[in-house]
């Protein structure tokens, strides 16, 4: 098996962009009173994580038939290694107070398509 150094001087050699960026799955623990207590100080972190530019897309995940929203969320973070990310993570009021849990793991991206429209008179943003 290649070492991961060899893995990423390959597909920066064929072209891919190879975005080092790091995904968190952030788990509930049970305790519905302290999520629901968290959550404002939970997403305003988001949020001045976002204005700084460390966050980059964040929300909840279904269960697996697609229908309930309330369980997992998945928060990925632009960071400069995965120790930095942990600390993001760990500094999340959810986390940090022990409403939910999380693992952690670094995502590279190497191929893919993103197109980001920006209706402004409409006041809307989607994601093709």
């Amino acid at each position: 098996m290649p070492k991961w150094t060899e893995y990423k001087a390959s597909a920066k050699e064929r072209g891919a962009l190879a975005l080092e960026l790091y995904m968190v799955r952030s788990t509930p623990n049970g305790d519905v009173p302290l999520l629901q207590a968290t959550l404002p100080a939970h997403l305003e972190y988001q949020g001045n994580m976002e204005k700084k530019g460390k966050l980059v897309l964040a929300g909840p995940l279904s269960d697996p038939s697609g229908e309930d929203m309330f369980g997992e969320g998945l928060i990925i973070y632009r960071a400069n290694s995965l120790e930095q990310a942990r600390e993001y993570a760990e500094a999340d009021p959810m986390h940090s107070a022990g409403a939910r849990s999380f693992d952690i793991r670094r995502w590279m991206i190497n191929e893919g398509n993103l197109t980001l429209n920006v209706n402004l008179s409409l006041q809307n943003v989607s994601l093709d």
